[in-house]
């Protein structure tokens, strides 16, 4: 073989490399139902905290076990047991992040991801419309008139 059917043929082989990779690393939200039906596979699913279910979670007994149930866009319910301490604005999250497995009738996470709402639109509300920092939008004319002058 020549050199260049060498090289040429380690530039595929790191391309297949690097596409697998690509391929495995990226995901897809599941939702409850689906991740139930594909027990033991590690999934993504994206939920929120069924505030209405109790939170066990005592970080004198154990710091590292937090359960609770998660609800997903379906209207589906899941228990998710957690080994890890509870993520900070778990309670005030908008969206949880769950990253795990279904195994024995619940969601055995690995990882959980909060997602908060906008701190800005209770401000915005407020404020009629301007940015925190009076910074303008659009939306506010004074705001925009002053700057222009």
């Amino acid at each position: 073989m020549k050199k260049i059917h060498i090289v040429l043929l380690v530039v595929v082989a790191v391309a297949i490399g690097v596409l697998i990779s690509f391929v495995n690393a990226t995901s897809t939200y599941d939702t409850i139902e689906t991740a139930m039906a594909k027990p033991g596979k590690y999934v993504h699913l994206m939920a929120k905290l069924d505030k209405s279910q109790p939170v066990d979670y005592n970080p004198l007994k154990d710091a590292n076990y937090l359960s609770f149930t998660a609800t997903d866009s379906t209207g589906k319910s899941v228990r998710v047991v957690y080994h890890d301490r509870k993520p900070d604005n778990f309670e005030i999250s908008d969206k949880l992040v769950l990253k795990g497995k279904y195994v024995d009738g619940k969601f055995e996470c690995k990882e959980i991801q909060t997602k908060c709402p906008s701190k800005y639109k209770e401000q915005a509300a407020k404020t009629g419309g301007t940015h925190p920092g009076n910074v303008p939008n659009g939306n506010n004319t004074s705001t925009s008139d002053s700057i222009k002058k």
